[in-house]
């Protein structure tokens, strides 16, 4: 009576053993496989905004069962940073000085897309009654920007076809929304911003324009993801990607209905959110190579002037292509 019993565990146990590689197979499956994907942006992510207040790609991944989570952060820098110690898997757009400190730091990044320059859409201002009246002007005065931002590089060039240095003005790192508030207290002589912030600030007071990016700087906002996910998750990539192309075409051909969507989430009125957009090229592309140069421009201007801790091959970084 016994022995049937013995051989009945004994062959329970054998089944129980024989579906362990299997359950640990589909456990590192599912690890692998992530079912959320964690996207960060900032309140300036104009196409992520899009997608995220139409409920885009929550349609468009739950085919692949995958579920979207949004982080919003103050700055590009901080975005970075969460995406590098794997808080977020996707980042929104960032400006093209970001990825550049955070692989600086060690960043796993993987390019994801790039958008087209658009050098107007972030400008050094002052107020119409200030007696700056050149970027030279600016030598031992207090200029306000966001750390890392485009405006950080803008500057630095800026500067130097002035004839001057980083060295030469009082730097003060402060996010748009303190920017501005430094900027209408004279906390700061000059501020250094981007769109829709600029166009803000131009329609609400009274400020004139030393330099934009003409000639100095690009802006061309690139979108990121952590390597490992990219690996894990291309399909959710190329959802994303597609996504953003779109979103990017529907704002440049709908420019009112785009303002009329995002003014209330920005908190602007429509005219400026058009006049933003109207200066940013929305133009979503793969990222290639050759189009890397200024990012290792970017990167041996900012070691140039002591920001970096080491030196960045900016141009040998992973890149996502679509599987063809």
């Amino acid at each position: 009576m016994i022995r049937p019993l013995s051989i009945r565990r004994r062959n329970a146990l054998k089944a129980i053993v024989a579906t362990l590689p299997a359950l640990a197979i589909g456990r590192a499956f599912a690890q692998d496989k992530p079912a959320t994907v964690r996207i960060g942006y900032q309140k300036s992510s104009t196409l992520i905004t899009v997608l995220k207040t139409r409920g885009t790609l929550e349609q468009k991944l739950a085919p692949l069962g995958v579920k979207v989570s949004w982080h919003e952060f103050a700055s590009g820098l901080p975005l970075l940073e969460a995406l590098n110690v794997g808080s977020v898997d996707v980042s929104a757009d960032v400006a093209d000085t970001v990825p550049v400190f955070a692989l600086a730091a060690g960043a796993n990044l993987t390019y994801l897309a790039q958008e087209a320059p658009s050098p107007t859409a972030q400008a050094i201002v002052v107020k119409a009654d200030s007696p700056i009246r050149s970027v030279a002007d600016l030598k031992g005065k207090r200029v306000g920007f966001a750390k890392a931002a485009g405006v950080h590089y803008l500057l630095i060039a800026a500067l130097e076809k002035s004839g001057l240095s980083f060295k030469d003005i009082q730097p003060a790192y402060l996010a748009p929304a303190d920017g501005r508030a430094a900027f209408e207290r004279d906390a700061i002589d000059a501020w250094v911003v981007w769109d829709p912030f600029l166009s803000a600030v131009q329609r609400q007071a009274k400020v004139r324009v030393l330099a934009d990016g003409t000639n100095l700087a690009q802006y061309q906002r690139y979108y990121l993801a952590s390597t490992p996910f990219a690996q894990a998750r291309p399909d959710v990539i190329k959802v994303i990607y597609d996504a953003l192309a779109d979103s990017g075409k529907w704002v440049k051909q709908s420019p009112k209905d785009a303002a009329a969507l995002l003014a209330p989430v920005w908190g602007l009125d429509e005219a400026t959110v058009e006049q933003a957009n109207g200066r940013r090229s929305y133009d979503v592309r793969l990222v290639q190579p050759e189009r890397l140069q200024e990012q290792q421009a970017i990167a041996d201007t900012f070691t140039r002037e002591g920001l970096l801790p080491r030196k960045v091959n900016a141009t040998a970084v992973p890149v996502w292509k679509p599987v063809l």
